[in-house]
């Protein structure tokens, strides 16, 4: 049978075509796993006093709370400046496919959150009848956008205005003429904020726990015979982190003890009369050793989710035991403060 002369001379033209399509793709692959790779790392932690010194111009312009609002400041900024920037609302790859950092990212801004509030409730007001600090009342809600909203509003333009009100806010404290401005340290604020990361550390440590799933008592009602429920709980029950979630709740603790350990840095600077005069400091320097040593470099490339006394590590137990023992500090150091 006689070939076709005209599709002979095409069939090059395709071939070339085709091939270059298949080139194309795996540069856009090979492009995006090396972002990935790029990507994919923690930021490294910073100088705490340093930070304070630039951004208020000068060591002589340190007044109280200068330290942690700086501090706020510069941890929110790295969550969104980090390589390859704020990555738990992106919609394209490799952002869109990438989950450890985004975890990461959400571990930090529920300390973010925490603190803005803490502020905004506490630091910022001498008593429950005192009026709001007008910058934080905007800081607030706008730390509480939806992580994962890509537009109208974009996630990161919120937390980047919500950064910029906390900015007025440190610039007011050092201002002279600005009375409405303060920051108040005392031990019930700072008591009143451990009591909320207190709760924080106390459920990331039960789900970095679970990893390898355990079976509790429910104690939901102890200590109050009167006290009841909603609904009927079983006496037993059975807690298990879902294995795709894993690596998800380590790097969510992660984050969240990343910015912990920076925030508590800067409140020994800010609160360091009321820990000297609770002789509470060296139970604070316990906290921040504990979280230290949490921020430790993971050398494996996957999280590990082996048995607890088995042949390979759990990363998440590991994790959960420093997340613990910080956890307990808390505890010993709010108990401190109230009754010290």
């Amino acid at each position: 049978m006689p070939s076709d002369p005209l599709l002979e001379a095409d069939t090059p033209f395709y071939r070339r075509h085709l091939r270059s399509l298949g080139i194309a793709i795996a540069i856009i692959i090979l492009l995006n796993l090396l972002l990935m790779f790029y990507w994919d790392s923690e930021p490294d932690s910073f100088d705490v006093r340093q930070v304070a010194i630039e951004q208020n111009g000068g060591e002589a312009n340190l007044v109280t709370g200068a330290f942690t609002t700086a501090t706020l400041i510069r941890v929110a900024e790295t969550m969104l400046d980090k390589p390859g920037g704020y990555l738990s609302n992106d919609v394209m790859p490799p952002g869109v496919i990438m989950d450890n950092i985004p975890n990461w990212e959400y571990g930090v801004i529920t300390q973010v959150r925490d603190l803005a509030r803490a502020l905004r409730n506490d630091f910022s007001r001498s008593q429950t009848q005192s009026t709001e600090d007008q910058d934080l009342v905007l800081a607030d809600p706008d730390f509480h956008i939806d992580t994962e909203s890509w537009m109208f509003p974009a996630s990161e333009n919120k937390y980047r205005q919500a950064i910029e009100s906390v900015r007025r806010y440190q610039q007011r404290l050092r201002d002279e003429g600005e009375s409405e401005a303060q920051f108040y340290s005392r031990a019930d604020n700072l008591r009143d904020w451990l009591a909320i990361v207190e709760k924080r550390l106390g459920s990331l440590s039960q789900r970095l726990s679970a990893s390898v799933g355990q079976v509790r008592i429910n104690i939901d009602l102890e200590g109050d015979a009167e006290a009841v429920q909603s609904t009927v709980k079983p006496e037993q029950v059975i807690v298990t982190t879902p294995w795709l979630e894993i690596d998800d709740v380590f790097y969510e603790a992660r984050g969240s003890t990343w910015a912990l350990l920076h925030f508590l840095k800067a409140m020994e600077y800010d609160l360091r009369d009321v820990l000297e005069k609770k002789n509470a400091r060296v139970s604070l320097k316990q906290i921040i050793r504990e979280l230290e040593a949490s921020q430790e470099t993971i050398w494996s490339p996957i999280i590990l989710n082996g048995s607890g006394f088995g042949v390979l590590t759990n990363h998440s137990l590991i994790m959960a035991s420093y997340v613990s023992r910080a956890n307990a500090a808390v505890i010993d150091l709010g108990n401190l403060l109230e009754q010290g």
